[in-house]
């Protein structure tokens, strides 16, 4: 008998014959139940939590394709059922699921108090609801996104169980259970972030990134595998940012059929973020690795996690994904390897300390051997001022600023530090300590708008205010920038200027930066990491003039005498003390620290520091090095 035949023979014991299942299915790591009585499984609400707690998976209830009616008569019912203040914005159908999709902007008012409306509407329509939160304001991304996965549901279907009879195919008998890691890139350097993890049995990729700042070496060494893509099991993903997540989509061109792990914000913001990059490499004239199709085909192929959910992802492998507080749904890696043989931690990029959007870094685990950390700021100076003294400062050059009527440009990574400084900015607003106009340009509009479709992820202040509606990135101080209105704001006075790319690599940032620059009486200011190579490192080591192209295709040297300001403080990393305090404060103490993410000086100075520090074997890989775990 199979492993899958094995869990279903399981769940058939430990259901009673009254619940009428008629088929139970494998999606994935997920066990699915079809029934033709789901009232028995209202009256006995345990029967689902007993079967996922003895399995360790998680259960879906679904009701039989009999008692689905026809789906035009189920809108109409769910209209009827469901509050008109649930503020309905979508109805949708995914018959291979037997699932009704509801998106509304209250959506615990679908639910229903105790589960009474979602039941209601299984009871009256047959059909199984699933309930998403509709953004507060309007996101064109997720609701393509949305809609690609309910177009694509048949085939979905055909990937999840495809993917179960891998996650639980046999094991070999004879396993003589060793673990090792590969560096891919992102060893010795910020950017293009990607490890092999492999067993005998197992080979899975964490994270698969894009140096954006380099054109000499901007992809992981996927060669070094030695592997046809097919007989990858999985990709794990930690957060959306390009240079964790910005090379999936060219697994997927290049052959890769197989699941993305990842929260459901990283999801939908990695998507964002790879179809924005690549219309910038076409906007520059270049090829990019990969097309919109591939970012399409990736997200059929993502299986959205939660925090503390453990999962399945293959015969000898375990995944939890944890908070690491560095942007929406950014998560650290556990992986419980064999029957207990190793038990890996990769942190991704995380923050331990304040920030106003998220709750504090997960520091927790069941079992902890290796533990793989970022080094971004893990140099010897690379102490951040507290959070208190950063705002105060930042108030400082704003206002000093505005007082020579100047505008002031806030290059931001769209995804995480444009929110952090929307909510600095819109504190100081309601506070009446600035009067300035807020202009948002770019993508931070879009991402702004996702957070608001994952309040849960948010930290409790934030997350009341979007249930109340009252988002804070809606607030009357910032106002979108129309087409052509660039230039007036660029004219005006006592603007501040939110745009991406973060690192000037981009986007209307650059374009500001140029207009912007030979006025000393405007402010740039960085509050974010700035890649080796990018132009936004250059302008911060002190470059006086950058050589730009002209509407005549002439280049011109453009004087930089504009106020150029770091900002320390706001980052969504640790610095040095924060890295440290994360390793003291873990529990368990790893065995082994792998150094990674930083500068080559910052990456094996902090790997030494650990090293002496805790007494604890620390190694600073170089990309292309690979390491036995177990």
């Amino acid at each position: 008998m199979s492993k899958i035949d094995e869990i279903k023979e399981t769940v058939k014991q430990m259901l009673p014959e009254k619940a009428k299942v008629t088929k139970i299915e494998m999606e994935g790591p997920e066990i699915a139940i079809y029934t033709q009585n789901p009232q028995a499984f209202f009256e006995n609400e345990n029967l689902v939590a007993k079967t996922a707690h003895e399995l360790k998976k998680r259960v879906n209830v679904r009701t039989d394709k009999t008692l689905l009616i026809e789906q035009d008569q189920a809108r109409e019912r769910i209209k009827k059922i469901v509050p008109e203040d649930a503020a309905i914005k979508d109805i949708a159908f995914n018959d291979s699921f037997s699932e009704v999709v509801i998106e509304a902007i209250k959506p615990g008012l679908v639910i229903g108090k105790g589960g009474q409306i979602s039941k209601e509407i299984i009871l009256k329509t047959g059909w199984t609801p699933k309930i998403i939160r509709a953004p507060t304001t309007e996101s064109n991304i997720l609701r393509g996104i949305r809609h690609h996965l309910n177009k694509y549901h048949k085939e979905r279907k055909a990937i999840l169980k495809k993917t179960a009879e891998r996650i639980y195919r046999e094991m070999p008998e004879k396993n003589n259970g060793w673990v090792r890691i590969t560096a891919l890139g992102g060893f010795r350097e910020v950017g293009r972030s990607c490890i092999f993890a492999e067993t005998p049995e197992t080979r899975v990729l964490l994270d698969c990134g894009i140096n954006v700042a380099s054109h000499k070496s901007p992809y992981p060494y996927l060669e070094a595998m030695h592997l046809p893509l097919d007989r990858l099991d999985a990709v794990i993903v930690t957060h959306a940012h390009l240079d964790h997540s910005g090379f999936v989509p060219f697994l997927f061109k290049s052959g890769y059929r197989g699941p993305v792990y990842c929260t459901e914000p990283t999801r939908d913001l990695m998507a964002l973020l790879q179809f924005d990059y690549i219309d910038v490499i076409v906007k520059e004239g270049k090829e990019p690795p990969y097309t919109e199709r591939d970012v399409k085909e990736m997200i059929k192929y993502c299986i959205p996690r939660e925090y503390r959910e453990v999962t399945d992802i293959a015969p000898d492998m375990r995944l939890t994904l944890h908070n690491a507080s560095h942007i929406l749904g950014s998560a650290s890696v556990h992986l419980h390897i064999g029957e207990g043989t190793h038990n890996l931690v990769y942190t991704g990029d995380v923050k331990y300390g304040f920030t106003r959007l998220f709750d504090e870094v997960d520091l927790r685990y069941p079992r902890l051997e290796t533990l793989i950390i970022e080094s971004t700021y893990g140099g010897k100076q690379d102490i951040m001022p507290n959070r208190y003294k950063t705002e105060e400062r930042f108030l400082q050059v704003l206002r000093e600023t505005m007082q020579q009527g100047g505008n002031v440009l806030i290059p931001v990574f769209a995804v995480g530090r444009a929110q952090e400084i929307m909510l600095v900015l819109e504190n100081f607003y309601r506070k009446k300590l600035i009067e300035a106009k807020c202009y948002v340009d770019g993508m931070t509009l879009e991402a702004s708008a996702i957070h608001t479709a994952y309040p849960e992820y948010l930290r409790e202040g934030v997350r009341r205010r979007i249930l109340q509606n009252d988002s804070p990135f809606t607030s009357n101080v910032f106002h979108v920038v129309e087409q052509g209105q660039r230039e007036e704001i660029i004219n005006g006075s006592n603007n501040i200027i939110i745009s991406s790319s973060g690192m000037l690599t981009g986007g209307p940032s650059v374009e500001y930066f140029k207009a912007m620059a030979e006025n000393p009486a405007n402010t740039l200011i960085f509050v974010g990491y700035q890649g080796e190579g990018s132009l936004g490192r250059k302008i911060q080591s002190g470059i006086d003039s950058i050589p730009i192209s002209t509407k005549n295709s002439r280049t011109k040297s453009l004087k930089i005498q504009m106020r150029v300001e770091t900002i320390e403080g706001f980052s969504g990393h640790s610095d040095k003390n924060q890295l440290t305090e994360y390793i003291r404060r873990l529990k368990p103490k790893p065995k082994r620290i792998l150094v990674n993410h930083g500068d080559k000086t910052k990456a094996v100075g902090f790997s030494n520091f650990v090293s002496k520090k805790f007494k604890i074997k620390s190694y600073a890989l170089r990309n292309l090095d690979a390491k036995r775990l177990a």
